[in-house]
């Protein structure tokens, strides 16, 4: 059986551009990218934490260490400059595959330089 696991994620990533007349897309630091474990041209889905909105488009590359995280095309209208916003890729594993596996969990601050990175997050308790 195949399940699907978080692969990867930019956790409170801020929003530096919105380009409607822009491929359809999600341009990202292309050193974010990496460290997240994604890939161009990858799927991802973006969850708004400031306006709610859940989409999904797909990874393009920025520019490494500019910390840009543009919202393109159709995508530039379910977000505002500033919108913090988590980015995240799915994949599919056997069971015997996700018993090993770790996500690239990358948290950010407000500028998009790295807070940490990790493959765990705490149990949450009551």
């Amino acid at each position: 059986m195949q399940i699907t696991l978080l692969k990867g994620k930019l956790h409170m990533a801020c929003v530096t551009q919105a380009e409607l007349w822009y491929d359809g897309s999600c341009a990202i630091d292309a050193n974010l990218v990496e460290l997240a474990g994604l890939r161009e041209f990858e799927q991802i889905d973006i969850y708004n934490v400031s306006n709610g909105e859940r989409f999904t488009t797909y990874v393009i590359l920025a520019e490494p260490g500019s910390g840009t995280i543009s919202m393109n095309g159709a995508a530039a209208r379910k977000v505002q400059v500033g919108d913090r916003v988590i980015i995240a890729a799915f994949g599919q594993l056997s069971e015997a595959e996700a018993d090993q596996f770790k996500p690239k969990l990358v948290y950010l601050n407000a500028d998009n330089s790295v807070e940490r990175s990790t493959n765990t997050i705490p149990m949450q308790v009551a």
